[in-house]
């Protein structure tokens, strides 16, 4: 068998993987889609791939339960946004220092972040919920958007991709220059980093757009539900589920995840030359 079969060979065989990995992923998508047109006995029924006509029956059925959709989406968004900016800023500010200083228990710091990581939330929700019932804080924002100033996760990103970026030489030029530590943080690393910080924050906002766990426990007002908990209310009673219409709040919430990725995405493929230092 000669060099150039083998290529055309392992061409297709690459293609016919990535093609069934391609089909994987959208078929999910699209089954959702379409399940959004169609009736709740239609759906019992089994799945089709193609769209129905009951469209306006569920989004009548949507936005017919007492409770504003619009409202959703606007607490979602207040919310993701406000943890995407924070996740963000102070997750690289926090490995920008565990990166560039040296500190007494630098290390020892370092790996209990990484220690945090594996804690899942289950397992804290219970102290987090009374600390937060006692200073009179559950149904309010601000359970869902302050720990985000401590993402462990998120600082673990972080410090694994400025790995890759700082250049401690210009850092140094920075401070001959006169200028001082935050404002290196803000002028040259935030610039340098601005594709982990876009991939990061892709991350952030969907994992707080999709957050239903830490909601649900603490919020118990309808007019301040965030979208998935929304979609939730319509499962309905033991003898009647609305699917149409769930699937159909499935689909509208996920709509700002995709345009999100759709503006941000693009920094980070084209952003990976940003952290080179001309000599």
């Amino acid at each position: 068998m000669s060099y150039a079969t083998k290529t055309i060979i392992m061409r297709i065989f690459v293609y016919t993987v990535l093609t069934i990995l391609l089909i994987m992923c959208v078929l999910p998508l699209w089954i959702m889609l379409v399940n959004a047109t169609r009736s709740t006995a239609e759906i019992q029924q089994g799945i089709s791939l193609i769209p129905g006509n009951n469209l306006l029956i569920n989004w009548k059925t949507l936005t017919g339960r007492g409770f504003s959709i619009v409202n959703g989406l606007m607490n979602s968004t207040v919310i993701s946004v406000s943890v995407t900016v924070l996740t963000v800023y102070f997750s690289m500010m926090f490995a920008y220092a565990i990166q560039v200083y040296d500190f007494s228990y630098k290390k020892f710091i370092y790996a209990f972040v990484v220690l945090l990581v594996m804690v899942p939330t289950q397992v804290s929700i219970i102290g987090f919920y009374r600390y937060m019932a006692m200073f009179k804080l559950t149904n309010s924002y601000i359970p869902l958007i302050m720990p985000a100033i401590a993402a462990p996760s998120a600082i673990f990103f972080a410090k694994q991709y400025l790995e890759s970026v700082v250049v401690k030489e210009l850092i140094d030029a920075a401070r001959i220059d006169g200028c001082g530590e935050l404002g290196i943080f803000h002028k040259i690393m935030m610039p340098i980093a601005k594709p982990g910080a876009f991939t990061l924050g892709i991350f952030a906002f969907v994992g707080s757009w999709n957050n239903f766990f830490t909601p649900f426990i603490m919020i118990s007002k309808m007019n301040k539900y965030t979208l998935p908990m929304l979609v939730q209310t319509l499962r309905g009673d033991t003898y009647r589920t609305e699917y149409g219409s769930i699937y159909l709040g499935l689909a509208v919430s996920i709509v700002p995840i995709i345009i999100v990725y759709i503006i941000f995405s693009k920094y980070i493929v084209n952003g990976i030359a940003m952290g080179a230092v001309k000599e």
